[in-house]
């Protein structure tokens, strides 16, 4: 098992990029980080999770779990005593994606079908070399990885 760290996640939507720190919460009974914004509720807080579940026929399920939640945005009046409500989530974005593996898979076998799925995620198209990041020889990259994720699906490394 990994120990589990800070995740930093980028996120360009705000004119900028920003770098999102997600803390680790807890490893028990799956790892899970939580983000810790300066003036936003707890419940606004993006939170990252994985979960890994042995199958009856001996595979594996293993499931990585975004959530972003959406503040609402605050209106310029409040009561006559002025005061003003604090925001709330309006919406959360979720995005799961979960990866049924063969006891018989290797590392080998998982790190591409990992990198497949991010080609396809990051744009395939019918043309040659499309998308937004370059996957070419990215299998390797997975299977060696020591990152969370990467060790999660290729290696069945749960952080702790």
């Amino acid at each position: 098992m990994a120990a589990m760290g800070n995740l930093l996640i980028k996120d360009d939507t705000a004119g900028g990029v920003v770098e999102h720190t997600l803390y680790p919460i807890t490893d028990t009974p799956i790892p899970l980080w939580r983000e810790n914004a300066s003036g936003v509720p707890f419940e606004g807080q993006m939170r990252f999770s994985l979960s890994e579940e042995k199958l009856k026929s001996g595979d594996y399920k293993r499931t990585a779990k975004l959530e972003v939640p959406v503040m609402e945005t605050l209106g310029a009046s409040g009561t006559a005593a002025g005061y003003v409500a604090p925001p709330k989530v309006a919406y959360t974005e979720v995005f799961i994606v979960t990866h049924f593996s063969s006891r018989r898979s290797t590392s080998a076998d998982r790190g591409n079908a990992l990198k497949l799925l991010v080609g396809a995620l990051q744009g395939a198209s019918a043309t040659t070399a499309s998308g937004v990041l370059n996957q070419a020889s990215s299998a390797g990259a997975f299977v060696g990885s020591v990152l969370p994720v990467p060790a999660f699906y290729t290696a069945g490394i749960v952080p702790n």
